[in-house]
């Protein structure tokens, strides 16, 4: 007899997944859609999102300036090494123009060195803060082996992304504070802190 009319799509303008390097099966796959989707994070090709390689301050604040709706800054900031009119001016501009990110000197920002877990943790931190919102939540960093390897600037923040649940530790109870932020790793951290904080 009749065969009913197929289903619209619910939502036809979202850009097909192109990343061959995300399998479906990965852990961080939905993560990186996610980011993928809300236009927080690019690939580092047209098929490539690169999950395993490390994350740059540039790009964490850029992700972080995205989230915000892409601000407009009057700012301009005394770094010289963040040249005017590359990719990241205008987010490094705006975030340490309201104190979410600081250089490491009045003149250096440092935009191509690589982010650990707790600078990431910090830079969040800062920005719900800057947001207004609760950031009221702690988590007991002595449950993790190395939780006392948290450089004494990034505890508060620390706690807090650990109680929030933005962070979580890796196989073997292990914070790694130190440590390199993956893209994927960003990528998670990011959904949860869009997801959980709005």
């Amino acid at each position: 007899p009749y065969a009913p009319e197929p289903e619209e799509p619910e939502e036809p303008e979202v850009p097909e997944f192109p990343f061959y390097d995300v399998p479906t099966s990965a852990w961080y796959y939905t993560a990186v859609k996610y980011v993928y989707d809300n236009k927080l994070m690019d690939g580092t090709s047209s098929t490539t999102f690169a999950p395993l390689m490390t994350t740059n301050r540039a790009m964490v604040v850029t992700i972080l300036w995205r989230l915000e709706g892409q601000p407009e800054t009057d700012a301009t900031l005394s770094f010289t090494d963040v040249e005017s009119g590359v990719w990241y001016t205008d987010a490094v501009n705006w975030a340490a123009s309201k104190g979410i990110v600081k250089g490491y000197s009045d003149t250096v920002f440092a935009p191509d060195d690589i982010v650990s877990r707790e600078q990431l943790a910090t830079i969040l931190y800062r920005y719900a803060e800057s947001k207004g919102y609760d950031v009221s939540a702690k988590g007991d960093l002595t449950t993790f082996t190395d939780g006392a390897k948290t450089s004494s600037w990034a505890t508060e923040a620390m706690e807090w992304a650990v109680g929030s649940k933005l962070l979580s530790g890796k196989g073997g109870n292990v914070l790694d504070p130190t440590g390199t932020a993956t893209r994927a790793e960003v990528a998670q951290i990011f959904m949860n802190f869009a997801q959980g904080l709005q």
